[in-house]
């Protein structure tokens, strides 16, 4: 029986028309697995300024939908895309050219935080849960743009917190996949077959997919995998339960 003191938290990552046949490959699983619309997801505005969320009302009302039926919806910044060429060290090993928030100062990524959220928030007719930034990274600029953004939630690689006091709501790693190259996918498939037995004891332990995952299916094998060995012991929830009250 799952246990009503330890959380499940699952996302779908860069949603956007760009990948919307991957996204409904996703709901779908996620879906079965979770027993429901048990899950979040992460929008982007303009994945790589290929695919305007403002241009596509179709993909819109398709929001609104997932929306009014429990997905909890975040902003994911705005093209998911670094163009600076500043971000250092972990744009270059921890992503491929998608850490947009690294290198922004703190004026322009407020600017894209902002119009990302009233561009979604018009979509989905009602408040976004939180903001996560592309890659789970942050640059100064970007963290000091939270505190001035009003989201009541944010996300990175090791904890979820509020931006508005810096408090800690759930700490540990996400589980995710890389799939753009053959070791990526070996590394990520080794560290969510160890967290299937490691992880248990957190109280909340979050599960993040992407539109590449639905590719290859190792990966997709070891998704079912990772979400039943934690369903089982634990209901999946909303991030939003983690806020006080």
């Amino acid at each position: 029986m799952p246990r009503s003191d330890r959380r499940l938290l699952l996302s779908i990552h860069d949603v956007s028309p760009r990948f919307e046949r991957e996204t409904d490959a996703l709901v779908e699983r996620l879906t079965r697995l979770s027993g429901g619309l048990n899950f979040a997801m992460l929008v982007v505005p303009d994945h790589w300024d290929q695919a305007p969320l403002a241009g596509d009302a179709a993909f819109r009302r398709r929001l609104r939908h997932w929306s009014d039926h429990g997905v909890e919806m975040f902003v994911h910044g705005w093209r998911h895309r670094d163009d600076s060429g500043q971000g250092g060290f972990k744009a270059r090993h921890m992503t491929a050219g998608e850490g947009e928030f690294l290198a922004l100062h703190r004026h322009e990524a407020l600017q894209r935080m902002t119009a990302g959220r009233a561009l979604i928030e018009d979509a989905i007719g009602r408040p976004v849960s939180g903001f996560v930034a592309p890659a789970w990274l942050y640059g100064p600029g970007a963290l000091a743009a939270l505190g001035d953004a009003g989201f009541a939630l944010a996300e990175d690689h090791m904890r979820v917190w509020r931006p508005d006091t810096d408090a800690t709501l759930a700490r540990g790693p996400v589980i995710t996949w890389a799939s753009r190259s053959r070791p990526r996918i070996a590394s990520s498939l080794a560290f969510a077959a160890l967290a299937r037995t490691a992880l248990h004891a957190l109280p909340t332990v979050r599960i993040g997919v992407h539109p590449g995952d639905t590719g290859v299916p190792a990966i997709l094998q070891s998704i079912d995998a990772t979400v039943a060995s934690f369903a089982r012991r634990r209901p999946a929830g909303r991030y939003r339960d983690l806020l006080p009250g």
